[in-house]
């Protein structure tokens, strides 16, 4: 009876525990978890997962990515990996397996649903910009966009996709 008490009082704490969100990762709590995603392109139509996590006794939040593109007439099947590292002041850093480094300021969207990764404007490399934005209650839709060097706002969409969390 003990043990099932115990038992019962861990697993209590423990939800609570991922009820609650670190005030300071308010404006990426919504995107707090695993997710599944699928959607297309500049690389093609594409699925693939990544997931949201707390690191480093919540110091810091992880994003972890990996997309997997089907075979085309033009270039055969691959998969992409990166990793993203926001930190408490809401600036993000992103690697990625084909060697790219992004720098991102984090904003939250005027409407407060979702959230923009922005990076710095400079005259001799391409900006970027990616958008998570709430849908519904485990949906998010994903946009990531490109400007060509020293055109500043000039974004065109290289990746419009969709995710839900993972239950």
């Amino acid at each position: 009876m003990r043990i099932a008490v115990v038992l019962l009082l861990g697993l209590a704490s423990l939800l609570a525990q991922q009820g609650k969100t670190d005030p300071r990762w308010a404006p990426l709590a919504f995107l707090i978890g695993e997710w599944t995603g699928e959607g297309g392109g500049g690389p093609g139509q594409g699925t693939g997962e990544f997931s949201f996590q707390p690191d480093l006794g919540g110091a810091i939040l992880v994003r972890k990515n990996v997309s997997h593109y089907p075979a085309t007439k033009d270039k055969p099947a691959y998969s992409h990996t990166d990793l993203l590292i926001v930190d408490s002041t809401l600036h993000a850093s992103y690697f990625d397996d084909e060697g790219h480094t992004i720098h991102y300021l984090v904003e939250p969207l005027p409407d407060g649903k979702g959230v923009q990764f922005l990076s710095e404007a400079q005259a001799s490399e391409p900006r970027y910009r990616l958008t998570y934005r709430k849908t519904g209650d485990d949906r998010v839709a994903i946009r990531f966009e490109i400007a060509p060097p020293g055109e500043g706002d000039a974004f065109s969409t290289y990746i419009d996709a969709a995710a839900h969390r993972k239950r």
